[in-house]
């Protein structure tokens, strides 16, 4: 029986024959189509370490946003081109997971995901070597009413025990479709709420390691967190009744409906980028001699941020030629540029209002 102050202790497995209803399968072919084109427009594009470079900064942003954890899209673009040790520490929190992410997708081609990954992931998030929770007492309250909320399973030995369920789940042979099994076991894994911080943003790196070693996308360019920071009471509700009244579908139709709704917004952001970086293209030609190198253009949508080392690394051109380039983008009002510490960093304004710019969610 479960009561919001006692630990959970007898959280149980996802009911695997209760999990895919019929509205559950309606809803989870819809989402793969749409995942599935998602990861096919990915791969039609000539570099897509552009979309990959600014999907998985902005994931970090709204995954952190939902901690409460705020920095601005500037902030986050110009830390992740230049290290700046007076940057907001929230900026430099925020950076941290895509930094977690990575380390997690290092950790996939070596092993399925498991307790291991999220111990890693979990790390790389909070920066510090991380261990499941040891002492008592860790509970989740109601931000307005100081209520206790939940009280996740206490004891280390049960939380290694709870986790293992989970890795079984995950790879069980069920047969459950694998965004059904990606939605179960987010829930069960912020249920068991292993570690003492850092849960919530381990849980959704969790969920893009997950539909990667599904094959269902081959890189992280599902903007998923967006999707939850827009609906984030309704994401903690859902997963509480779960606990409460057992209410899977609701819960299971909510992440389906995130798979959806990002996989197309994040098509709509990839037209975008690629409208802006023709008419950026067209512009280099025409009014500037940068544009007879086309990895000037890469590097300017990759690092909206750039510097002029960056030029000459990428283009293998001396300082001057590079510095030329730039300066010349600039007098055309393409590029902006600011003086950091030593550095002159060169701002690509354009891609940064896109990506600044929240994209209305499609229902």
């Amino acid at each position: 029986m479960w009561t919001p102050n006692e630990p959970y202790n007898d959280l149980p497995m996802p009911p695997v024959q209760a999990l895919e209803t019929r509205e559950v399968l309606k809803f989870t072919t819809e989402a793969r189509a749409a995942l599935a084109a998602l990861d096919q427009a990915v791969y039609r594009l000539p570099n897509p370490s552009i979309l990959l470079n600014a999907v998985t900064l902005l994931e970090a942003q709204a995954s952190s946003e939902i901690e409460n954890i705020v920095t601005t899209t500037d902030e986050l673009f110009q830390l992740a081109s230049v290290d700046n040790a007076h940057a907001n520490p929230a900026t430099k929190e925020t950076l941290r997971y895509r930094t977690a992410l990575y380390a997690g997708i290092a950790e996939l081609e070596a092993r399925p995901v498991s307790t291991r990954t999220a111990t890693k992931v979990c790390s790389s998030v909070n920066g510090r070597d991380m261990r499941t929770r040891d002492l008592p007492g860790t509970f989740i309250g109601d931000p307005f009413t100081n209520s206790v909320r939940y009280t996740p399973p206490s004891g280390p030995d049960l939380i290694a025990d709870k986790l293992e369920d989970w890795e079984r789940f995950v790879h069980g042979d069920h047969g459950l479709d694998p965004l059904v099994v990606m939605a179960a076991a987010h829930y069960q894994f912020e249920a068991i709420h292993p570690f003492p911080d850092g849960n919530g943003r381990t849980g959704r790196i969790l969920n893009i390691l997950m539909l990667i070693e599904a094959k269902l996308l081959r890189e992280p360019v599902l903007y998923l967190s967006h999707f939850i920071i827009e609906n984030k009471n309704e994401y903690y509700s859902l997963l509480l009744d779960v606990t409460k009244t057992s209410e899977w579908e609701k819960w299971i139709l909510f992440m389906l409906r995130g798979v959806h709704s990002t996989a197309q917004m994040t098509l709509e952001l990839i037209d975008e980028i690629q409208r802006l970086q023709s008419d950026f293209r067209n512009d280099m030609r025409e009014n500037t001699g940068a544009g007879a190198n086309s990895d000037v253009l890469d590097l300017l949508f990759e690092r909206p941020y750039c510097r002029i080392v960056d030029v000459m690394d990428r283009c293998e051109v001396s300082r001057p030629t590079a510095s030329k380039w730039l300066n010349e983008l600039v007098s055309e009002h393409m590029l902006s540029s600011i003086k950091v510490g030593r550095d002159r960093l060169f701002i690509n304004s354009r891609l940064l209002h896109i990506l600044s710019q929240p994209l209305q969610r499609v229902s």
